[in-house]
């Protein structure tokens, strides 16, 4: 028996075209959300200056201008809804602007959908690669009170 609705995140990794194969695979639903969460360039911008200690200046993008990490999010989505689709999922886009994190945004987008299962792809890092790294996939587990389905990157 198919689910209502699975929520697949998708960034364009090989590990998230991966997992869209499995959910392909391996389960059923009537509806399939390929998710693409992204952030918008002033904002990492000014993460990425907080970081490196240097004072980032006030910048207001205009408006006119479309955001390139939100052009970008668009074309990684549209591409997972073409994998979703020939992976046989009657599958439909997503993208998200994320106002904290990836995974917060995938998190709230499930539970807004009200979905029953959440597909993502992991990096597969373990030992102290895997301390130095948070994992989105690790931190959808631990945060979402939802089946998700964790598929590991290939040999």
């Amino acid at each position: 028996m198919p689910c209502d609705r699975m929520l697949i995140a998708y960034d364009g990794s090989e590990n998230a075209k991966r997992a869209i194969t499995y959910a392909g695979r391996f389960l059923s639903a009537e509806k399939a959300v390929v998710l693409t969460a992204w952030e918008p360039m002033v904002r990492q911008a000014a993460r990425l200056s907080g970081l490196s200690g240097v004072m980032q200046p006030e910048w207001v993008p205009e408006d006119e201008i479309e955001d390139i990490a939100y052009r970008d999010a668009r074309a990684v989505n549209a591409e997972g809804l073409h994998l979703a689709e020939l992976a046989g999922l009657n599958a439909e886009a997503r993208t998200e602007e994320c106002s904290t994190t990836i995974w917060n945004a995938i998190v709230e987008c499930a539970d807004e959908l009200d979905v029953d299962i959440i597909v993502a792809g992991t990096r597969g890092s373990t030992g102290l690669r895997a301390l130095l790294r948070s994992s989105v996939a690790d931190a959808v587990l631990r945060h979402c009170h939802r089946p998700v389905l964790l598929v590991p990157p290939g040999r």
